[in-house]
């Protein structure tokens, strides 16, 4: 149920609101992840690495629609704050429309030039049919992926992050049963796990529907929902765009990694694909930690309680420091076992350990910079960590490069290069940070 965040003691209230974000967010990844695993014990190395470079395409188109949610949920975390219900509906609908129109042009694209995306990406031969398949069907999908992360949105903005992650659990129960239909006793290889996943993401739509129609009066907007408010959809394109360039951002940096690493070799993919699973599942929830701040601090700028957003940055980053060391431990200690989840191959079972022991130590500094990214969208001050997130990706993709083709690291250069990344963009925040900080009014 919605739920009022400006009252309340702060730290149970963001631990309250951080733990189905990032079960929610760990559900998400299990969509891809199983399907790397499906696919990667019962198809082949092959058919791992076609999905490991779809992956990066999907997740970008996929973090612009995102990017509408997320400024949209900062707008109407303000307006839920303030307790401006008739401004509140018209904001919801306006964002519903845009995103969802939005979302099918994405879409459309998407099929029709999928082929000519995952060459860019060098995306050798012997896969390409296998990885542009996969491509077109996630993508013929992608209408659902932004309906149910737009309407989780809304309702984390308006306090509720534990139903989203309901519905999401159910939806992943079935992929894992999808996957293991479509993949092993169809025999349909990668073309099946896209299948499921598309199957099982139009699920997870249905039941918020439902869920919304039984209990949350405030989003039964009937007619309403045909409201279009040009004026609001002005400030929804600026915070939309501003939020789609920071995440899309981080994922073209990521692509400009996997480019980079396609030039390896098979093995090297396989291992790149395999890595950013257990990489994501120990830097997402360092981000839903910084989501949950945003939403606290969003309702309460709304609300006008200065001091109070303050509190909620310094708990925040509290968390986010513990959970940064704990993760790097896990991560240290069972880079074999994780390994040998995804794949029994020797080679690329060594290039991971290589990568997650010297990843493990890094992950302290992702947790400050997620801090600083979720208390500057709590105020509203998006551009910084637009800018931010630039120069992250600059100087990875630039010192990947460098570590790669003029000091020939070989896969080593991938860690590396996010340190450097990491380093660079913390350097340009605190400035920020510490200025808007020590201001008595934000």
């Amino acid at each position: 149920m919605t739920k009022d965040l400006t009252k309340g003691k702060l730290f149970p209230l963001i631990i309250e609101f951080t733990i189905p974000l990032i079960l929610g967010n760990l559900l998400q990844l299990l969509y891809n992840a199983i399907d790397s695993i499906v696919v990667g014990r019962f198809v082949g190395k092959d058919a791992l690495a076609a999905i490991g470079t779809a992956n990066p395409i999907t997740t970008l188109l996929i973090l612009w629609l995102n990017g509408i949610t997320l400024g949209a949920g900062i707008l109407i975390g303000n307006l839920y704050g303030a307790k401006d219900y008739k401004r509140l509906k018209r904001q919801i609908s306006t964002a519903m429309i845009a995103g969802g129109i939005f979302s099918l042009i994405v879409s459309l694209l998407g099929i029709l030039f999928a082929s000519q995306l995952l060459m860019l990406l060098q995306v050798q031969k012997k896969i390409l049919p296998m990885a542009t398949m996969y491509l077109r069907i996630i993508m013929a999908g992608l209408i659902f992926t932004f309906i149910y992360n737009y309407f989780a949105s809304v309702l984390r903005a308006m306090g509720d992050s534990a139903s989203p992650l309901y519905f999401l659990a159910a939806s992943a129960l079935f992929n894992i049963i999808g996957d293991l239909f479509f993949v092993i006793v169809l025999h349909m290889g990668v073309h099946g796990a896209a299948i499921s996943t598309v199957v099982c993401e139009a699920l997870s739509v249905v039941m918020c529907l439902l869920y919304i129609k039984h209990k949350v009066p405030i989003l039964r907007l009937g007619k309403a929902w045909l409201v279009f408010d040009f004026k609001m959809l002005k400030k929804t394109i600026t915070y939309g765009i501003v939020t789609a360039l920071q995440q899309s951002t981080v994922q073209i940096g990521k692509l400009g990694i996997q480019t980079i690493v396609n030039t390896m070799g098979v093995p090297e993919m396989a291992a790149f694909n395999v890595v950013n699973r257990p990489d994501d599942f120990a830097i997402l929830p360092e981000q839903n930690i910084a989501h949950a701040m945003t939403a606290v601090m969003a309702q309460n700028k709304g609300a006008q309680e200065t001091k109070r957003m303050k509190d909620t940055f310094t708990i925040g980053m509290k968390i986010e420091i513990v959970y940064g060391f704990i993760s790097g431990i896990i991560f240290l200690l069972l880079a074999t076992p994780i390994m040998h989840i995804f794949t029994l191959d020797a080679q690329v079972v060594r290039l991971g350990e290589e990568y997650l022991h010297l990843i493990a130590f890094m992950y302290m500094i992702p947790a400050i910079t997620n801090g600083v990214q979720g208390y500057f969208r709590g105020i509203g001050d998006l551009k910084i960590t637009f800018f931010s997130s630039l120069i992250n990706m600059t100087g990875r993709c630039l010192s990947c490069a460098y570590f790669t083709f003029v000091m020939h690291l070989g896969f080593k250069a991938v860690p590396i290069s996010y340190l450097v990344g990491w380093i660079v963009m913390m350097a340009f925040e605190i400035p920020f940070l510490i200025k808007w900080y020590n201001k008595t009014d934000i």
